[in-house]
């Protein structure tokens, strides 16, 4: 196996077994990236000086006799969480030239556990899409198939670890944004509880949304890095100050006894049979593993879209408004103060970022924000209602990632309603603030990834992790790798 395959807990124990070192598996991961990465396009940025320098300090402190779970770890970072000297884009123009001053607390916190940043990778502008087709600066491709997309927003962190461009990476998930792109690149995307991980330093799309999360290679490692940037941050308002458990404690394969919920409602016409087929006979094996399967119900799944898609560009509408021109970011000089507030934002933002601020503008406009806004508000609490009731009947809930595999490049990118159907299973958990993870449950008949979600309550990782990994050691799919080699294959 080539050390850029590793997964975190593999290249764990072959560092403290001293039998490579951490400047060579960075080494390794940089020379899968100038190999791959012309064709893949999964980053932004990168920094290999100071990765290997890093890599070269985490092996001193491992002589050392010090430890730490991601010491030595070659990671990515979504180029919408803020690094210290290293420019954060957020996939736009506007922010081309933005070089933060501060480590979001995610970073810092990969940082102080001894991982090695790589660089920043890939995403829809503002973390606003499905494909990864709307980065202002080129779209990334899927390692599974060139021609198709990665999902979003997340794609450049989903497609970096699916082809051995790092061992895990940073994402964030306002509505699917690292669960959709970890079911098209056939690795484990986990978004935490919101509140779960701090969002300090990260650039804000939807601030009652968003979530920053991570895109691992299989269940273990997505249970450490948790483990690492979890807790409580005084600097986020929004972090919740409850104790951090021992994620990987939950990884014991035994799942008798548990409830697994399966909402009829996510089963719908019009999806991919394969992705139905696959995710049905995962729930076969859950139960053969004793699982108890229960149908259910989440009577309001179908506002969720409409529901996300008023409430989300309502909270972008405000938190973009910061970029005009004056104080960091792009500046076009017009030929007054509003005309260089319309220069600017009129060159900086892409057409996806102005569609959802014109929409979350016009849902919070005088005479429509009960109409719109405030209704929305009022069915988000019957959809996490639906969840809180769910929950009191099973452990977690499972279902279908996405209704297809991912599809090609260019074919949605005319039609934004069918776009924003890709994250149609998604949507609900941001807007219940619950946690959840998407793993490898197949393959379609071309050879592409098909993910499977693991829904828990607030706060409830442990029972998602658990079930997650128990699936995940039942079968195979998560061993199996992208057959991409080169950048001219």
């Amino acid at each position: 196996m080539h050390l850029y395959d590793l997964t975190i807990h593999e290249a764990r124990k072959l560092l403290d077994a001293g039998e490579i070192s951490a400047a060579e598996l960075t080494q390794a991961v940089i020379d899968r990236i100038l190999a791959v990465d012309n064709a893949v396009k999964a980053y932004l940025t990168l920094t290999p000086e100071e990765a290997l320098e890093q890599a070269r300090a985490a092996d001193a402190a491992r002589r050392e006799g010090r430890s730490s779970p991601l010491l030595g770890i070659p990671v990515a970072i979504k180029d919408i969480i803020c690094t210290a000297g290293i420019p954060t884009t957020c996939g736009s123009r506007i922010l081309e030239n933005f070089i933060p001053p501060y480590d979001a607390t995610a970073v810092a916190r990969l940082k102080a556990a001894g991982a090695v940043i790589l660089g920043k990778t890939n995403t829809d502008e503002f973390a606003m899409g499905s494909s990864t087709e709307n980065s202002a600066f080129f779209p990334t491709h899927n390692p599974w198939d060139l021609t198709r997309v990665p999902g979003g927003s997340s794609g450049g962190s989903a497609a970096a670890v699916a082809a051995g461009e790092c061992l895990g990476a940073l994402g964030t998930d306002t509505g699917g944004s690292v669960r959709q792109p970890a079911a098209f690149c056939g690795i484990v995307g986990l978004k935490p509880t919101y509140g779960r991980v701090s969002r300090y330093g990260l650039v804000a799309f939807a601030s009652s949304l968003d979530q920053i999360g991570v895109m691992t290679k299989d269940v273990t490692d997505a249970a450490i890095m948790l483990g690492v940037i979890a807790g409580h941050d005084p600097l986020d308002s929004t972090s919740l100050d409850v104790p951090v458990p021992d994620y990987t404690a939950a990884l014991t394969g035994d799942i008798r006894g548990m409830r697994v919920g399966v909402p009829k409602e996510y089963f719908i016409p019009g999806m991919q049979p394969e992705v139905e087929d696959a995710v049905r006979t995962a729930l076969e094996v859950l139960a053969d593993l004793g699982a108890e399967i229960l149908e259910i119900s989440l009577p309001h799944t179908d506002y969720a879209l409409p529901v996300y898609y008023l409430i989300a560009p309502a909270e972008a509408s405000a938190n973009l408004a910061r970029y005009d021109g004056v104080r960091y970011g792009l500046r076009v000089v017009g030929d007054s103060l509003e005309d260089t507030y319309k220069q600017t934002r009129g060159h900086g933002f892409g057409p996806e970022v102005k569609r959802r601020i014109m929409l979350g503008t016009y849902a919070l406009s005088a005479g429509y924000y009960d109409a719109y806004y405030l209704k929305a508000q009022k069915v988000r609490t019957l959809i996490k209602g639906d969840f809180d009731r769910a929950f009191e009947q099973v452990d977690v809930i499972v279902a279908p990632t996405t209704p297809t595999t991912a599809f090609r490049i260019g074919e949605k990118v005319d039609d934004p309603i069918q776009m924003y159907l890709s994250d149609v299973f998604t949507l609900s958990m941001n807007l219940a603030g619950i946690c959840g993870l998407s793993l490898p449950c197949g393959f379609d008949s071309q050879g592409l990834p098909i993910g499977m979600q693991v829904m828990g309550p607030a706060l409830g990782e442990m029972a998602v992790l658990r079930v997650a990994y128990a699936y995940e050691q039942a079968t195979d799919w998560h061993t199996r790798r992208p057959p991409i080699r080169s950048a001219g294959r």
